[in-house]
């Protein structure tokens, strides 16, 4: 097909749903200005919403309604309630107390000699001054219209800002799932806020890449052709990781094939499904429902060309994803061939697990606990002279035999010492400290206590439990209470305390990863 934009048929019909309305405040400690306003405004609508009254007799009842409501647009505050300045503390509290600056505030005197309007434009942060006398229906019709308009484009304002600042917060870490997430809830987020500030929107992908399906697991054995819902805001921040077609209406569901299958943008009633291009999977949906204007022209070629950056964005943070998820693996085989691990054997995916997991028990920063679980697998990277002979004989050893061994520690870091990424650095250091114990009796250089690295202590503590815990060639596996035990006993001897103290506190923990990558 040739044009930009397909519509839905429009000899279907559809519902009109209520757009919801505008909070507007009257505060005044005159019954009769409530109703007369109220009157004047009661056929009051603009860009579909009408008008939501709420009622305040004295400065303390304002204060609590604005407590109990974030989401006033206006409010029509009487100056002299029960005191001469009753409505400028209200206006007072509601700047500085509350912080809100949304809401637009109107000031309504009957006595405007003992608030001059000069003096409190100047000195608050008012956005109207008004006489009673002077305020007619036809003029209160002006204002407030005047009111909410710019409280509508001051809320578009916001949500750009929230929109823009989880991009930024998710650019810090484009690698992890979350943050993937959070890069994806900000995008919708700043369309949303383009069309109006419409609050449920979704950005719907296929499960053909394999990094899309790890970082939404809970969607079981999804098929390569079926819609998923990747990242939601408003009504479908809940249905994320869920088959569309169990997410939306059917009818709507149709219109995202649609999309999908004309690989276009789609308009309907009230909501759009834009369709993002891929020059590497399958393309994506931006779908967003409730939206509280009609889509104009100049909406519809900026959807086209966010949605065209979209799918660009999205496209290169999958790479990078699954480069890392690359790296990992390529770490995780080689340093499973370099200990003459088989490929039965989990204790490679077990050692990285529990040692982030212990990382985390003892208050090592993110990234730490990123540069660890890489580096770990390459920490008995130096058994890689040692026969295996030597490393699955099952009787004990000579002397020249546990020289063999023990050469390995400086031999690993020998391989890794030389380079300059912070990762094989710590990897280095790991393949050298591993065997040295808190007490420094152990090797190659009989350091102890805080002169070991405490990723190295992490890995010590990590390498003995995971082996004590499972079948070797020179044992069978011990049980979890003997195992406990045993590091009870060595805690302040082989093992730093505080590490003992962190793992055991939390054993069912780590028992659980070992339940989750056994042997075999």
């Amino acid at each position: 097909m040739n044009d930009d934009f397909l519509f839905a048929d429009d000899d279907v019909e559809t519902e009109l749903e209520d757009l919801g309305s505008w909070k507007v405040l009257i505060v005044d400690d005159e019954p009769e200005v409530h109703a007369v306003t109220k009157l004047a405004l009661s056929d009051f609508a603009l860009n579909g919403k009408t008008l939501q009254f709420l009622s305040a007799y004295s400065g303390e009842e304002a204060n609590a309604l604005f407590r109990t409501h974030s989401d006033i647009a206006v409010v029509l505050l009487d100056v002299v309630m029960e005191t001469d300045d009753a409505g400028l503390k209200v206006a007072e509290y509601i700047r500085n107390e509350l912080d809100n600056h949304f809401t637009r505030i109107i000031l309504r005197t009957g006595q405007p000699g003992q608030a001059p309007e000069k003096d409190v434009i100047i000195n608050y942060d008012i956005n109207d001054y008004k006489s009673k006398t002077e305020l007619t229906a036809q003029k209160l019709f002006t204002v407030m219209i005047a009111a909410l308009r710019s409280y509508r484009d001051i809320i578009v304002i916001e949500e750009n800002r929230r929109g823009l600042e989880k991009i930024i917060d998710a650019s810090v870490d484009l690698f992890s799932s979350r943050s993937l997430e959070k890069f994806m809830q900000g995008i919708i987020q700043q369309l949303a806020s383009i069309l109006g500030c419409s609050k449920d929107a979704a950005y719907i992908t296929t499960a053909v890449a394999t990094t899309a399906r790890t970082l939404k697991a809970s969607a079981d054995a999804p098929d390569q052709d079926e819609l998923y819902v990747f990242a939601g805001n408003g009504e479908y921040a809940s249905k994320e990781g869920q088959a569309l077609r169990n997410a939306i209406t059917e009818k709507e569901y149709a219109l995202c094939v649609e999309a999908m299958r004309e690989k276009q943008i789609v308009y309907a009633e009230d909501h759009v499904v834009a369709y993002c291009n891929s020059k590497t999977h399958d393309g994506a949906l931006l779908y967003l429902s409730g939206l509280p204007r009609k889509v104009g022209a100049n909406d519809r070629h900026l959807i086209k060309r966010f949605s065209d950056s979209v799918q660009l964005a999205f496209d290169n943070v999958l790479k990078s994803v699954e480069i890392e998820a690359t790296q990992k693996e390529i770490i995780e085989r080689l340093g499973r061939a370099l200990e003459h691990e088989t490929n039965e054997s989990n204790h490679i995916k077990r050692m990285v697990e529990m040692c982030a997991l212990l990382a985390e028990k003892v208050g090592l920063r993110e990234h730490e606990i990123e540069q660890l679980r890489l580096a770990v697998p390459l920490h008995d990277i130096g058994t890689s002279i040692v026969p295996k002979s030597i490393l699955y004989k099952t009787g004990p050893l000579d002397d020249d035999e546990i020289f063999s061994i023990r050469r390995h520690a400086e031999f690993g870091y020998q391989i890794l010492k030389d380079s300059s990424r912070p990762t094989i650095q710590l990897a280095a250091t790991l393949a050298k400290q591993h065997h040295e114990r808190w007490d420094g009796a152990g090797y190659p250089d009989g350091i102890g206590g805080r002169n070991i690295k405490i990723e190295s202590r992490i890995a010590t503590l990590i390498d003995v439990f995971d082996a004590l815990l499972n079948e070797r060639p020179y044992k069978p596996a011990w049980s979890a209470d003997k195992v406990e035990a045993l590091l009870s006993k060595e805690s302040g001897k082989h093992f730093d305390p505080l590490l003992v103290e962190a793992l055991l506190s939390a054993l069912p923990e780590f028992l659980a990863i070992q339940a989750r990558f056994p042997n075999g």
